[in-house]
């Protein structure tokens, strides 16, 4: 079974998932725009979701994590928790 490692930030409008992604594009860290914005407890580990395998995540974010690049934020992508921007550390 593929697993990952990821971040990620939940925000509750696409607007302010836009607004965190350009931040990011220029230079600010993940982890502390996490810290600062993410509604997930997450939040407070700078939005490490830790390990985790193919399916545990709603599909949309197993989109992202297990199909797109490692290493570059996406998003924002919609779920039923809200809006996401995902950095998918590493896969297996």
């Amino acid at each position: 079974m593929a697993k990952a490692q990821a971040l990620h930030i939940l925000v509750k409008t696409q607007a302010e998932a836009i607004a965190l992604k350009k931040q990011l594009d220029g230079g600010a860290r993940f982890a502390d725009l996490a810290r600062k914005h993410s509604l997930c407890p997450s939040g407070k580990k700078g939005g490490d979701l830790g390990e985790f395998r193919r399916g545990d995540m709603v599909p949309a974010f197993d989109k992202v994590v297990f199909g797109k690049p490692t290493l570059e934020v996406h998003g924002p992508v919609k779920t039923k928790f809200g809006w996401h921007l995902i950095k998918t550390l590493s896969r297996s």
